[in-house]
């Protein structure tokens, strides 16, 4: 029997070229998708578009905003998603004071700063050690670059918006790895911790000397930890 489809979400303002390291070991075995996060201005849109354009049964993991997009597919349609990896995500929903600060962000790109909110507003909190990582910033910025500053608009205010998830997770009956980097500043060790307790069965990976992009930072660690958890 054929392994289940991977369907592989990237964060913020980023597309496959996020899993680069990932590629050639998990797409080995089986077939790769990478959606698009854009298209629907709401989680909710965004996980039913996906969820139209998917496989009718595949695993299923995200990073950072699209392990929030996979946990609102999760709420969806659950008996569709064999297993679910949730990498350096939230279940929570925004709080006031981020809120407030997408606000201005948008305001911001929408007056044509892109590249300085993306430089002064988020590299500065994607990695563990700034100081050997440029290879690794450069691309965050060419993906961000890429998409533009229609996508940031959409994806901004879909996070700003979304709903909490926790409920959800409480009624994962999946196979559920939770992964993140010991030294994320955007998403912590404590939200992963959160998570774990809520989904019954579910494993818990720290992935030391990582911040936001262990897939980047740590694709070795990384790797072994999916590569667990797909074949579960």
């Amino acid at each position: 029997m054929n392994p289940l489809p991977l369907v592989l979400l990237p964060g913020m303002m980023c597309d496959a070229r996020l899993f680069t390291p990932q590629i050639a070991v998990l797409g080995n075995a089986r077939t790769l998708h990478f959606p698009t996060l854009s298209g629907a201005a709401t989680i909710k849109g965004l996980a039913r578009q996906i969820l139209a354009n998917a496989p009718p049964r595949f695993s299923l993991a995200g990073l950072s905003m699209g392990g929030i997009i996979a946990m609102e597919m999760m709420a969806q349609e659950p008996e569709r998603i064999a297993r679910l990896a949730l990498l350096d995500t939230n279940p929570c929903a925004e709080l006031p004071e981020i809120r407030a600060r997408r606000c201005a962000q948008i305001d911001r790109v929408r007056a044509g700063a892109l590249i300085e909110v993306i430089s002064n507003e988020m590299k500065p909190n994607y990695l563990a050690d700034r100081s050997n990582s440029q290879a690794i910033l450069d691309l965050c910025m060419q993906m961000a670059l890429d998409l533009g500053p229609d996508i940031f608009v959409i994806q901004s205010r879909a996070l700003r918006d979304r709903r909490d998830r926790r409920e959800t997770l409480r009624k994962i009956r999946v196979p559920t790895l939770i992964l993140c980097g010991r030294k994320d500043r955007l998403c912590p060790v404590a939200r992963h911790e959160l998570m774990h307790g809520l989904i019954p069965g579910a494993s818990l990976e720290v992935i030391e000397e990582a911040g936001h992009l262990p897939v980047l930072e740590q694709p070795q660690l990384t790797n072994e930890a999916l590569s667990r958890w797909i074949r579960l």
